[in-house]
C-alpha cells in the first residue's frame, strides 16, 4: 500500500515531457516511502504508533504537506542529510543521528536531500489517534 506522501512524491516524478521521462524513471526508483510497522499503544488507549522509512534520492525533495490532525512526529535521520522546515521557520540540516519533531498541525513546508549526489534516508515515527488518517496530506497551496 502506498502512502499519500509516496503518491504525491509519484505524481511529482512524472515527466512534463518525453525528454525527462527516463530521469523520472530513474527517481522513481530511487526515492521510497515505505510503512514500516503500526501497533496500538496499550497504555494509552485510542493512540497508535506507526512508523514510516523515507528514503530520498540525491537531490530529491518532498512536496509541501502536514500530518493526520492528531500526529506527534519524531523524525530521525538514518543515512545523510536532511533540509527540514516547519511552519514557515528557517529550514535546518539534520544530519544521521539527529532528529526534529513535529506537533499535530504543523505545516511541513520543507523537506529535502541536503546532497545532491548521495541518498538519504530518514524515520517518521508518529504518535496518532488509532483512527487518524491518512497520515500525510499534500498542502494544495504549493
Amino acid at each position: 500500500m502506498r502512502s499519500t506522501l509516496a503518491a504525491m512524491l509519484a505524481a511529482t516524478l512524472i515527466a512534463p515531457n518525453a525528454a525527462n521521462a527516463q530521469t523520472a524513471k530513474a527517481a522513481q526508483v530511487l526515492t521510497s516511502i515505505k510503512p514500516e510497522f503500526s501497533h496500538r499503544i496499550t497504555n494509552i488507549p485510542g493512540k497508535s504508533v506507526k512508523t514510516v522509512l523515507v528514503t530520498y534520492a540525491p537531490g530529491d525533495k518532498s512536496p509541501a504537506h502536514t500530518h493526520a490532525k492528531s500526529a506527534f512526529i519524531v523524525a530521525y535521520v538514518l543515512e545523510g542529510a536532511i533540509i527540514s522546515g516547519v511552519n514557515g521557520g528557517e529550514p535546518q540540516t539534520f544530519k544521521a543521528g539527529e532528529y526534529w519533531t513535529e506537533s499535530p498541525g504543523d505545516k511541513h513546508g520543507v523537506s529535502a536531500n541536503a546532497s545532491k549526489t548521495k541518498p538519504a534516508k530518514l524515520l517518521a515515527i508518529f504518535v496518532v489517534d488509532d483512527n487518524d488518517g491518512p497520515l500525510t496530506v499534500p498542502d494544495e497551496h504549493h
